[in-house]
């Protein structure tokens, strides 16, 4: 029998998954930081820095950044490392990697980079310092397969980070789905000539795990010490665990 999963809000074959999810960000790639910018009002950019702080790294630290597509992540771990540190820029999809890859290098600060899908990660046991992964998790097929893949290659005392839209505060509920129903594939529309794709991803917000189911995932994958930190009313969560 074929294993199912969810696109958004349709029910897919678990081998169809991955491919949506590329042609979806194949499109919205050359768009993606000025939406990211529109649709959040900027916000995503504190979101981000908030992510940074609350990482531990430091300087000399090794940091992989899963799904980092156009590098926003990936830049400000540099900043944190330092030259004696170093940061790895991943993401399965080839055209948000090309943008992230030529923004490091245009901004004078390359970066070893590598395409790669992150429930099958071509890194060694416990290399990583950190492992970090914003608004990505919710795109990966096996969620607890590409968590415990995080596990493996963080170092004993390690953190991974979760930066991930999550549920909202429920007063604000009627608005936040006026809001991504309706406005979100307009500006889609009109910005990235692309409703549809904005539309997948205002769906897969609301087919992610909840703020507890995320932090139980994250612990049967075998990270302790397991919090979150809700942001902007629950419409973003940060997680954070340790390999201890």
């Amino acid at each position: 029998m074929t294993k199912t999963t969810h696109f958004g809000f349709n029910t897919v074959a678990e081998e169809e998954k991955a491919g949506k999810v590329a042609e979806v960000f194949h499109s919205v790639a050359e768009r993606y930081n000025l939406m990211n910018d529109l649709m959040s009002v900027g916000l995503h950019r504190l979101w981000k820095r908030f992510a940074i702080e609350a990482s531990g790294v430091k300087s000399g630290g090794k940091v992989l950044d899963i799904a980092g597509g156009t590098g926003d992540l990936s830049a400000l771990f540099l900043q944190k490392v330092g030259k004696s540190g170093e940061v790895w820029l991943t993401d399965i999809n080839n055209s948000m990697l090309s943008i992230g890859r030529d923004r490091m290098i245009d901004e004078g600060t390359p970066t070893p980079v590598a395409q790669c899908d992150a429930e099958k990660l071509p890194f060694p046991d416990n290399y990583f310092n950190c492992v970090s992964v914003a608004f990505g998790l919710r795109n990966m097929t096996h969620k607890d397969a590409a968590l415990k893949e995080m596990l493996r290659v963080i170092k004993p005392g390690g953190t991974v980070i979760v930066l991930e839209f999550s549920k909202v505060w429920k007063p604000l509920q009627p608005a936040y789905d006026a809001y991504s129903f309706k406005l979100l594939p307009a500006m889609g529309k009109v910005f990235a000539d692309d409703a549809d794709s904005y539309r997948y991803l205002a769906e897969s917000i609301r087919m992610h795990p909840s703020q507890n189911e995320l932090k139980e995932l994250m612990e049967q994958a075998g990270f302790e010490r397991v919090e979150y930190f809700n942001m902007t009313a629950g419409i973003v969560a940060l997680h954070r665990g340790y390999k201890l």
